[in-house]
């Protein structure tokens, strides 16, 4: 029986091939080395089966310890039930195809996004979006008021902390829907999801081209307390600088503004979370997870308030077709779902 979530292969896979193609293609017309920014673990050679091994001792080795009571004479036939019963072909093909096409596609949107001045030169609209943040606060900066409403001090550290759990969240989260999802189609949805939205997100900067309120406006800033997301920013200036400047071929510049990729991938796993699991404590985690990382966008100045829409728009966009390739029904417009088939075998059609 022909899988119904076959389209998910063909967005995934598409998705990573269009996106690695133009990363070379603007390596080799700029003549600059595409990069890997998170190379600790050596080539992707080494790292993909390192990832999918991971993935694999992740659910294995926790769950064996914990059902054996630690009795070595127990965890084979642990480990034999569980490869049986979880770890199928289907598993498996998920796994890969999700790493492997998250990876292509997340490394070539960073390599995108480094060369975005290179290819749109001076072209910026910082200013007209900080004009429109204006219009929206009634002639007033977003940022004064914010920090005015919770605060430069303890507040700040609050924020930041939830805006750098960013960073954790997009590995975590996929891996846990790719092993854990108890709908196989769940993982397709996540990871075709995640890819339209980072492969979008690198449209966006292209299509409209800023660096964001924190760069083009920093003034606005200097009042807050020292934190993660504060050294985060100037991080990013200074290898900024060193690519743009002092021609550093190893390093990335990751600066751009529109759209905000923090918002639209936070509402997507809320949007995952809300539509796949049943706890509503995590719903509630989730969803407040989200809001805060909006008000951490523009607090700190990451983002203008139509970088945050923008992030909104990627999301339920990628979202919606993740959901139709990988073989979901929408039910109540778009407030409910439900799968159209649990495995390639077995194709269901009820809530």
């Amino acid at each position: 029986m022909t899988p119904v979530y076959r389209p998910a292969y063909a967005l995934l896979i598409g998705v990573a091939a269009v996106m690695g193609l133009l990363a070379v293609i603007a390596s080799v017309t700029l003549d600059r080395n595409l990069v890997d920014p998170e190379g600790f673990l050596g080539p992707a050679s080494v790292r993909l089966p390192l990832l999918v091994f991971g993935a694999f001792l992740l659910d294995m080795l926790p769950r064996t310890l914990w059902v054996s009571r630690m009795n070595p004479k127990l965890m084979p036939g642990i480990v034999k039930d569980r490869v049986r019963n979880h770890w199928t072909r289907e598993r498996m093909v998920l796994v890969v195809l999700g790493l492997v096409c998250f990876y292509i596609t997340y490394v070539s949107y960073r390599n995108l996004k480094s060369f975005l001045p290179f290819i749109m030169g001076d072209a910026k609209y910082d200013r007209e979006l900080h004009l429109v943040d204006r219009a929206l606060f009634f002639g007033h900066e977003p940022a004064t008021i914010l920090h005015s409403i919770f605060g430069t001090e303890w507040s700040a550290h609050v924020l930041s902390s939830v805006y750098l759990w960013f960073l954790p969240l997009v590995p975590l989260a996929l891996a846990a829907w790719l092993v854990w999802s108890r709908n196989i189609t769940f993982g397709y949805w996540f990871a075709t999801s995640q890819c339209l939205a980072w492969a979008l997100g690198t449209a966006s900067y292209y299509a409209l081209p800023t660096l964001g309120p924190g760069f083009a406006y920093s003034w606005l800033y200097q009042g807050l307390a020292d934190t993660g997301s504060g050294a985060l920013m100037d991080s990013l200036f200074y290898a900024r600088k060193g690519v743009l400047r002092d021609d550093f071929q190893g390093a990335v510049q990751s600066v751009a503004g529109f759209a905000s990729l923090h918002v639209a991938i936070t509402l997507l796993v809320a949007l995952m979370v809300q539509y796949t699991l049943r706890s509503r404590v995590l719903h509630w985690v989730f969803w407040i997870n989200f809001a805060i990382t909006v008000v951490a966008t523009l607090y700190f100045g990451w983002h203008y308030v139509a970088d945050d829409i923008a992030g909104v728009a990627i999301a339920l966009v990628s979202f919606w077709l993740g959901g139709l390739a990988s073989g979901q029904k929408f039910d109540k417009g778009l407030f409910a779902s439900h799968p159209t088939s649990t495995t390639s075998q077995v194709p269901v059609d009820a809530d």
